[in-house]
């Protein structure tokens, strides 16, 4: 279990066993705070009643630290490690309210020597994986399913239902994994299991931190002051909290995509750290017109002074990469820009060890298109009966995509830029066949879907998860916005976002750290009144008035673009061979899974040119390659 996790922590291995009670801890670690062997996981309490073995970082351990120096008995400390300190905090507090008082991104395995009970715990927003699930009569556990699949009885049979969630989303929403059996641990919750649990059986999650109840409490007690006092305290609150990622006896960077959020996080990196020197930055560039980012990156870089490294990329780089998507993944996982990140997380790795992100921005602060341009439409159709609305949906797709690109040529001058690009044609069947949602949520859910029906393309005709799922939406949030808001923080965060980012850094052994991931930030933004996060067709305001005061807007305004990738332009060039094999009627027909003559007619049509469908192929891809890598370990 400990080799296939190389990668995760190349400085060492550590086991510890508890043979009486048959359980063994397995680790690898990626050295960032106290490198020394006061540092090495699997960790003893000074008591000897706890045992520890955790993946991740807690950023405000020195805070905890001095609370325990305080609060009774000073530790014995032998080293100054995070580790320790949350153990020892453990041993004194017990692990609830332990978790209530550390901040930071974690997979922890604890096991209480006394009571003979294991715990698992996983962090708020779930920056840091955690599987389990039974092979036979054994508990296994661990940070990828890799680790779980070298243990012999490991389920090995496909969650249909999984697959269909993936096929609609491109991701497999928690708590379910690909594997019928093992679970993915929620974000904010714990769970344990002791010797009298029967095997196999499921155990009790217990929830530590709701981020819907957290988002209810702020609204409750919204923000009073104005637009400027809250500039004023997000300014302060993110150099708090960038100054608290910025920890580690390790080089650090960050990443830089020259959007707001991630030249906001390296403006406070810059401003409020405590690097020797400048900090050093990476972004990716791309020979492809309306996709490279890295001029404007480049040039936030050079207003801020940092020590900046960019790396072209090209199809070939790319095609290199996809082959290594499956196993870095583990379950099928069909967001494209995974592939950036995997290289600009290498391009990292190459000179730090550490990098901050701006991830979970757009979730917070509202910066995706969906929560005011496709509000707006909700709006003013939401209203409107179903039947007219699908009257309406069946009159824009009446024109085809082309058609409607054709037009959108024409009136450029005066469309908006969203509508003026090359897939006009694109988003307008998009929004015409989400138009007739029975509600907003299903609205939004038909927004996130990258097969509104999965049943389309799947031999069994599942259709998988639905959102909310089993997290109603809290009555406080009525709004379009803050309901998609919620759900993208409860899942699209978690099981794609952050999924995409731990998986491409720790495959190069790189920590990601994200800023934005902070109780407190999210407490604050959720206070604030909707006009000063969403306003004038864009999002993050508030925000935005934050970086003002470090890097000039006129470097900043542009539209939204982040890690993308010519996906579409490649499947019909460069990637083209490599995804007519996958798709390949006589494979599909011997897996099982996918229907041959949906797959064939949705692949035909992209490479005809007559439909984009670059976002559902790669879906397909995805999910064919990684069975190539199951058939392929097996």
């Amino acid at each position: 279990m400990c080799d296939v996790l190389t990668h995760r922590g190349p400085d060492s291995q550590g086991i510890w066993a508890d043979s009486a009670a048959g359980l063994v801890f397995g680790q690898r670690r990626l050295a960032v705070i106290d490198t020394s062997e006061a540092g090495l996981q699997p960790m003893q309490s000074a008591s000897g009643r706890f045992v520890i073995n955790y993946n991740g970082e807690i950023y405000n351990y020195l805070d905890v630290r001095a609370e325990l120096e305080a609060s009774g008995p000073v530790p014995n400390w032998r080293g100054h490690s995070d580790t320790e300190t949350m153990l020892e905090a453990i041993d004194r507090w017990g692990l609830a309210d332990t978790l209530a008082r550390i901040e930071g991104q974690f997979a922890i395995a604890l096991w209480d020597r006394q009571a003979r009970r294991l715990y698992l715990a996983r962090d708020r927003f779930g920056e840091k994986p955690l599987y389990y699930g039974w092979a036979g009569k054994a508990l296994v556990f661990g940070s990828e399913l890799k680790a779980l699949r070298t243990v012999p009885g490991c389920p090995g049979e496909i969650d249909r239902e999984a697959l269909a969630s993936f096929v609609r989303y491109g991701f497999v929403p928690h708590p379910r994994s690909i594997w019928r059996g093992i679970s993915k641990l929620p974000p904010g919750t714990w769970t344990s299991f002791g010797p009298d649990d029967p095997p196999g059986s499921a155990p009790r999650i217990v929830t530590y931190w709701d981020a819907g109840e957290a988002a209810s409490q702020a609204m409750a007690d919204p923000w009073r002051g104005s637009e400027s006092d809250a500039v004023e305290a997000l300014d302060a609150l993110l150099a708090r909290t960038v100054k608290s990622r910025m920890i580690a006896d390790v080089p650090l960077g960050a990443m830089l995509s020259g959007g707001v959020d991630s030249s906001t996080v390296v403006a406070m990196m810059q401003a409020h750290g405590q690097a020797a020197g400048p900090v050093k930055t990476f972004t990716l560039g791309f020979d492809e017109a309306g996709y490279d980012e890295a001029a404007a990156a480049k040039a936030v870089a050079a207003h801020l002074g940092t020590d900046h490294t960019e790396l072209y990329v090209t199809a070939a780089d790319a095609l290199a990469v996809a082959p290594r998507l499956p196993s870095l993944y583990d379950e099928p996982f069909a967001d494209a820009s995974q592939i950036p990140t995997f290289l600009v997380s290498g391009l990292a790795r190459s000179q730090v060890t550490v990098a901050l992100s701006g991830d979970a921005g757009d979730e917070i602060f509202g910066g995706y298109n969906r929560y005011f341009h496709g509000a707006e439409v909700w709006k003013r159709a939401g209203g409107v009966p179903r039947s007219l609305r699908a009257g309406a949906a069946a009159a824009l797709q009446a024109v085809s995509p082309d058609g409607w690109n054709r037009a959108a040529g024409a009136l450029s001058a005066v469309l908006p830029a969203e509508l003026s690009g090359g897939r006009a044609g694109e988003k307008i069947h998009k929004l015409a066949g989400v138009l007739s949602a029975a509600d907003q949520d299903a609205y939004h859910q038909g927004l996130l879907s990258l097969w509104d029906d999965p049943g389309q393309v799947l031999v069994d005709r599942a259709q998988g998860l639905s959102l909310p799922g089993d997290h109603p939406v809290p009555a406080a949030m009525t709004s379009f916005a803050e309901r998609a808001m919620y759900l993208d923080t409860r899942y699209y965060l978690p099981d794609d976002i952050l999924a995409k980012v731990d998986r491409a850094a720790m495959g190069v052994s790189l920590e990601a750290r994200a800023p934005f991931l902070d109780r407190d930030v999210f407490a604050f933004a959720w206070s604030l009144p909707m006009s000063m996060k969403i306003g004038g067709g864009r999002g993050k305001q508030v925000l935005r008035k934050v970086l003002d005061r470090y890097v000039p807007r006129a470097l900043i305004d542009r539209p939204k673009q982040g890690f993308a990738l010519p996906i579409g332009r490649w499947l019909r060039g460069e990637l083209k061979d490599w995804g007519e094999a996958l798709l390949a009627p006589s494979r599909l027909k011997d897996q099982g899974l996918f229907d041959p003559a949906a797959a064939r007619r949705c692949w035909d049509e992209h490479q005809s040119g007559r439909r984009n469908w670059d976002t559902r192929l790669w879906v397909l891809l995805m999910a064919q390659a990684w069975l190539d890598e199951q058939r392929g370990a097996a």
